[in-house]
Order: structure tokens, then sequence, then C-alpha cells
């Protein structure tokens, strides 16, 4: 007997039921997907495709963003596939694993070879129906080696791959494939400082070595140089935080904010000012960083870091970019008298950038919050997430 008073086969058979009714809901839910990507409906609120949409105005993960749009294009190819998972017999995982035989690159090559979609189709079909998800893996392995079995060497860079999850303490998970020459330079990097980072009596593990041996391989990439420029500003690990914590012996926890967005404590802070440059950031009454530019028409690298400090990323709605992909705009261009400074600077994405120079508008209100409108002067609003009942 289960608690609640379910008894084990019940509550057994509304766990499949409700797998079934989520299958449902997801065929459902890329079908709608699809349609608004085939429509370009991102376009309305100023969006590129439906995966930065559904990012920016539904939270998904870039990931599921993508699998979601995945999913929606693979069911037009496959109807027996889509007709079971609309009855909720298929996962949408499943339907994914099918995705990866239909890029546009094989589904040419299929036609090519006058493969018969509707063969492939019913098998895949009858698989995911009736075998387990390890099976539907392995056939779609054999059916992308006969459809390729001796042709050229493949791009080694389209099988990399590196997922950053980041979790609510700041914390990074990182999962990602390499090929095997790409593996190799990875390898020779990182064993490097593993090896020559092995005092007497180390009780790390292999793993623990290796992430610290990762961490030491940025600060040495960081420390030399030679990265890439990105905004005018040469790539840095920067925090945030309030000079009387800084100054302040405690630990002082969740005091600073790191510039993607981990949040760290006083002592941690203290800890990276040991070997860093301080700068010091006088902030308004309203908590903004007070005019830093100069009567100039570009926006200098303090003035960039104070509106950096600001907005945190483009502030257009739904979009999630991050500063380093952002300029400075101009809220009142400066052609028609506008000033150079915090007040009349917005960090936008390149896009998002262009789109306010074409019709759609932001402002900035009292409070601190940008809203965004469209050319047609209605506002683009995010959905808010329900309210529990109470």
């Amino acid at each position: 007997m289960c608690s609640e008073g379910w008894t084990s086969g019940d509550v057994l058979d509304d766990i499949a039921a409700l797998v079934a009714e989520r299958n449902r809901i997801d065929a459902l839910l890329a079908r709608r997907v699809r349609a608004a990507e085939l429509a370009q409906a991102p376009e309305r609120d100023g969006l590129k495709s439906m995966a930065s949409w559904l990012r920016g105005h539904c939270r998904l993960s870039a990931a599921a963003a993508a699998r979601l749009v995945g999913t929606g294009r693979v069911l037009e190819h496959l109807p027996a596939l889509a007709e079971a998972h609309d009855a909720g017999l298929v996962t949408a995982e499943q339907v994914t694993i099918a995705a990866t035989a239909l890029t546009p690159q094989r589904l040419q090559a299929a036609a090519e070879q006058g493969v018969d979609l509707a063969v492939i189709d019913a098998v895949l079909t009858g698989l995911a129906v009736e075998h387990p998800h390890a099976d539907v893996v392995r056939a779609v392995r054999h059916y992308l080696a006969d459809l390729d079995p001796d042709g050229p060497e493949p791009d080694p860079t389209e099988g990399r791959r590196l997922t950053l999850s980041k979790h609510a303490d700041g914390s990074l998970s990182i999962r990602g494939e390499l090929d095997a020459v790409g593996g190799e330079r990875f390898q020779a990097a990182v064993e490097s400082f593993v090896q020559a980072g092995r005092p007497a009596g180390d009780e790390r593990s292999r793993a623990q070595r290796l992430g610290d041996a990762l961490v030491q391989l940025a600060d040495h990439a960081l420390a030399a140089g030679g990265l890439p420029t990105l905004r005018t500003v040469k790539p840095h690990v920067a925090v945030v935080i309030d000079l009387h914590d800084l100054a302040d012996p405690a630990t002082g926890p969740e005091a600073g904010r790191m510039g993607f967005g981990a949040v760290i404590s006083a002592a941690r802070a203290r800890w990276l000012a040991c070997d860093a440059t301080v700068s010091r950031v006088v902030m308004g009454p309203d908590g903004a960083p007070i005019d830093l530019g100069r009567e100039q028409r570009l926006a200098d690298r303090h003035l960039r870091r104070a509106v950096e400090l600001r907005d945190g990323g483009c502030v257009f709605t739904g979009c999630d970019a991050p500063t380093w992909w952002a300029e400075v705009h101009h809220l009142v261009h400066w052609l028609d008298g506008g000033e150079t400074n915090l007040d009349n600077s917005a960090l936008l994405c390149e896009r998002h950038h262009s789109k306010v120079h074409s019709g759609f508008r932001v402002e900035r209100q009292p409070d601190g919050r940008w809203r965004t409108w469209r050319p047609d002067g209605t506002e683009i609003l995010a959905p808010r997430p329900p309210v529990p009942a109470a």
C-alpha cells in the first residue's frame, strides 16, 4: 500500500497515464512551435528564431529550446512517428534521437540514394513504441552508417559539443564531446597542469585534479592576455561588491556578483582581489552607477563598464544575450542631441540594436526595469508564471 491510500498498482498505472499525457502535450507543443517557426512569429517580438523566443519568453534552457524546435521539424518528415507521439506512445526524447537522422544534409543524401523515408518512419515508430529506448538509438546509428558507409572523412568540428549548465549557487556543470584530434589537444593541455601540480601527499582524486587543472588552464589563458577582445574589453573575471562588504572581515555570504551571474561571498571576493585590479565605482541614490562617460560620441571603456554593471546584458524584452554580445546604444541618438552618458545608454545585442533603429523602442522605468515596445506601439510582455492556488 502506498501513501495517501494508493495501492502499488494504482500509483504505477497513474504514472504510466501521466507519462502518456505528457507525451501528447509534448507533441502538441512541438507542432505549435513548428507552426510559429514557419510563420516567423518570433519577429513580432523582435526575435529571430523560435529557439531564442522560447529561451527569453518561456525561460527554457538553450538545449531544451533547440530540442523542441528540432522535434517540431522532424514530425513533418516522419508522419507515423508523429502520430504515435500525438497518441502518447512515443516520447519527445525518442523523437529527438530520430531528428539526428533528418538534418538537411542527411535528408539530401537519403534522396540522392533513393531511400524511402516511409520505411525508415515505420521501422523507427515500431521500435519506439515496442522496444527499449536504446534500440531506437542503435537503429538510428545503423541507418546513418548505411547512409554514408564510405563517404569523405567527416568534419571533426561537427562532432564537438560543449554544454555549460549553471546552477543556482553559481557552480557550473560541464558536459561535452570532442573528436579524437580535438580531444588529444585538450588532454595534452590539461594534463600538463595535472602533472605539474602534484605535491607530495596529494590525496585529490583524478577527477579533482582534472577539475583544478581546467581552472588553471583558464587562469593561464586569461593572464597571458592573448584572448580575443570582446566589445573593446579584454576577457577578465569581474566581481561587483559593496565597499563595506569588501572591507569587513566577516564572511559575508552572497555579497559579490560576478560577470556571468554567479553570486559569491565577500571572503571569496577578497581572495580574488588579492591578485586583481580594484576599480571604484560610485553608485547614485537609485543604485545605478553615476555617469562615467565624457562628452564624446562613442562610449569609452568607463561608460561601458557602468552600463554593463547596471544592465547585466541585453535589455530588450525576452533577450538573454550577455554583456559581451552587446553594444552601448544611445536612447536619444547622438545626431539628435543625445548625450553620451549613462542615463542615455542601454545595452543591446547586435540584433536588437538594429531593431531599435528600425521602429522598436526600449525605455528604462524609474524603478530600473526596462520595457520594450513594437513599432505599432504595443508592448512586448514576457509571460509571467502562474500564481499558485491558495
